[in-house]
């Protein structure tokens, strides 16, 4: 059964608001700390994706040069000690 509380479930609309609101929140986040060079964007979608609280929402992870030894993976190991919470 499809989650209807997901991101597929939002309207073009509020898609675009959302897009629109990452977008202010990363510029705020980059202007209080030029050190940030990146950002991890990340949800999950159904429970078999990993989603735990039913809702919508978006992770919004800034991110800088060394914070991580290898970032690779992005937001599957940003903070290895709560992968599993």
């Amino acid at each position: 059964m499809i989650d209807s509380l997901d991101w597929f479930a939002m309207t073009q609309a509020e898609r675009n608001d959302a897009d629109s609101l990452l977008r202010i929140l990363r510029n705020r986040l980059a202007e209080d700390d030029p050190r940030i060079t990146g950002c991890n964007i990340g949800m999950n979608s159904g429970a078999s994706a990993g989603q735990t609280v039913f809702h919508v929402h978006i992770h919004l992870i800034p991110r800088r040069d060394g914070d991580m030894e290898n970032p690779r993976g992005g937001v599957r190991s940003v903070n290895p000690g709560k992968m599993h919470y």
